[in-house]
């Protein structure tokens, strides 16, 4: 048997994956589960623990290796678990020589002990970054990520992740060309570009390149790339030549998606943001008038600790107010070790019920951007058998349609949920 695995969390987490699978195999490891896991929330982590159990039950004589940000946070609670043979840090997992070392532990037995089963070094010590691309990479999939950056300077109260990432890193310009060329010659057509703090690129490099003169970079030098696409930035950061390629390039997709957690001053205080309410709105007016047809979406968190009913609405008038599309809702999740775990918390009921609110808000946002498309003629990438995407991400149901075709089709109705085109 293979090596199989199993991602919890972001995207940045099912690139690295891909990496997982391939170094693993090339080591020799068969029969063996790695479970790739997300700190993000206690949820997250639960979901890891459950699963761990869950796969041991089904697949008894197979290894159980867990890594990803979890791991790196928590090994020795991972390590502790009769389930599991090893736990692999976040930078190792990503190495070769820590699959070798894995290999060599099961084929002596070593490891039988919690300590021994632990492979995780100092994340904060990590200063640079490899690319990594692989033969035969997600092949078939016609969109693809490629990670640019990894880990994150800033210290938001609400987040362990910079303990599970590191700090931000960066791979140089040269080679994410040469990752997107190469990707594009196998026939994928859309690349994603992925990493922790996308709009911190280049801090760490020599002449400090930003994220807006990379993206100018693989539009020039690979101009048969169909579909560019940008996933998650902070809109505070966002520089200049980012701002000219939304506007002068239609190559990049009209899609961003920010990362605002709050729509109330105080409560972005107290999460240690660097933006505020108004410079919210001010950067979604402005890549507005830049690209009048623009989606937007966000990360919003609900029930932050000293969080009120006043607050919370702020957080849901954003939507309107930015002209958001597509949410994604978070319940605040207490992570120990932050500083917001230490700030006077709000009622678990009181998180949720804003979340559900919240999510509804954010539902029928994206019930009035499908709406408002119908008729109009859109480049669908397809995706399957059943479904495409637009430019604007909109998903768009589809009916036999070739994988990683792009595809011009007009909008005629929806279901609430996904536009249907002919």
């Amino acid at each position: 048997m293979s090596v199989d695995v199993l991602t919890f969390g972001c995207r940045l987490n099912a690139f690295e994956s891909e990496v997982i699978r391939h170094e693993a195999e090339n080591a020799g490891l068969s029969d063996t589960v790695v479970i790739n896991s997300c700190a993000v929330t206690n949820e997250a982590v639960a979901q890891a623990r459950q699963s761990i159990r869950r796969l041991k039950r089904e697949r008894p004589n197979a290894r159980i290796v867990v890594t990803g940000c979890a791991a790196q946070t928590q090994p020795e609670m991972f390590a502790g678990m009769i389930e599991v043979d090893r736990v692999v840090g976040n930078d190792e997992k990503m190495r070769s020589e820590a699959w070798r070392s894995a290999r060599a532990a099961f084929d002596t037995g070593f490891g039988v002990e919690a300590s021994e089963k632990i492979a995780v070094a100092d994340i904060m010590a990590v200063t640079e970054m490899a690319p990594h691309l692989l033969e035969g990479f997600q092949s078939g999939l016609p969109r693809v990520f490629v990670q640019v950056q990894n880990g994150c300077d800033h210290r938001c109260t609400f987040c362990i992740i910079p303990y599970g990432r590191g700090n931000s890193r960066s791979v140089p310009m040269g080679a994410v060309v040469e990752q997107v060329r190469a990707l594009v010659e196998r026939g994928h057509a859309e690349i994603v570009l992925t990493g922790v703090d996308l709009t911190s690129y280049g801090a760490d490099l020599p002449g400090t390149p930003k994220l807006g003169q990379l993206t100018k970079q693989i539009l020039r030098h690979v101009p048969e790339l169909k579909r560019l696409r940008i996933s998650s930035i902070d809109s505070i950061e966002a520089d200049r030549d980012l701002l000219g390629v939304i506007a002068d390039d239609e190559r990049l997709m009209p899609h961003l998606h920010l990362s605002l957690q709050s729509g109330d001053d105080l409560i972005l205080k107290r999460m240690k943001r660097r933006h505020s309410r108004s410079d919210a709105i001010e950067f979604c007016a402005q890549v507005r008038r830049l690209r009048p047809d623009i989606a937007l979406g966000a990360d919003i968190i609900t029930g932050f600790p000293t969080e009120t009913e006043e607050m919370f609405a702020r957080s849901q008038d954003l939507v309107e107010e930015c002209g958001l599309t597509f949410l994604h809702v978070f319940p605040y999740s207490k992570r120990p070790g932050t500083p917001a775990s230490r700030m006077p918390q709000v009622a678990g009921e009181a998180i949720k019920e804003r979340a559900k609110r919240l999510r509804a808000t954010g539902e029928a946002a994206l019930r009035k951007r499908l709406a408002s498309e119908i008729g109009a003629t859109r480049q669908v990438l397809i995706e399957s058998g059943r479904q495409g995407r637009t430019e604007h991400f909109l998903p768009v149901a589809i009916n036999g349609e070739m994988p990683g075709a792009v595809r011009a089709l007009t909008m005629i109705g929806h279901d609430g949920a996904r536009m249907t085109g002919r």
